[in-house]
């Protein structure tokens, strides 16, 4: 008897809590849109807005960006061709990728690290030169 008594009790406040929600929900918004207390002038015709400060301020704004998307665009180019010259040398058997470090200015790649033999010096510059995109490549290898 008491369980059940509970049980109906717990549905009555479940179900007063989901009308006042919905109720709650329902009253405070009217569907009614009312003007902003403090418009913002959007056309450029308002005597407060002062159009060329704006021109010029949206001017820099652009221009930073767009220095910005140029700078991340040679990081990412900078950044794939070190990859490409590193997943040469890990894939190929006689270079031991780990122990050569490579640095990649613009075109320019810089090879540093200790290799084993003057062979596997030769094959890591070699991979470097022949990966596309790469103008010169500096060797700072040295062999054990």
């Amino acid at each position: 008897m008491f369980r059940a008594l509970f049980r109906v009790v717990l549905i009555l406040v479940v179900l007063a809590a989901a009308v006042a929600f919905f109720m709650g929900y329902r009253l405070g918004d009217d569907g009614v849109n009312r003007p902003s207390e403090h418009p913002v002038g959007t056309t450029g015709t308002s005597p407060t807005i002062d159009t060329t400060r704006a021109r010029e301020a949206g001017a820099k704004v652009g221009e930073k960006v767009a220095t910005g998307a140029n700078q991340a665009e040679r990081a990412l180019e900078t950044g794939a061709l070190t990859a490409k010259i590193k997943a040469k040398m890990a894939l190929d058997d006689t270079v031991k990728a780990l122990d050569i470090n490579v640095d990649t200015n613009g075109t320019v790649v810089t090879l540093t690290g200790t290799v084993r033999s003057a062979a596997e010096r030769a094959r890591a510059v070699q991979l470097a030169r022949e990966t596309a995109g790469v103008t010169s490549v500096t060797d700072h290898i040295t062999v054990r």
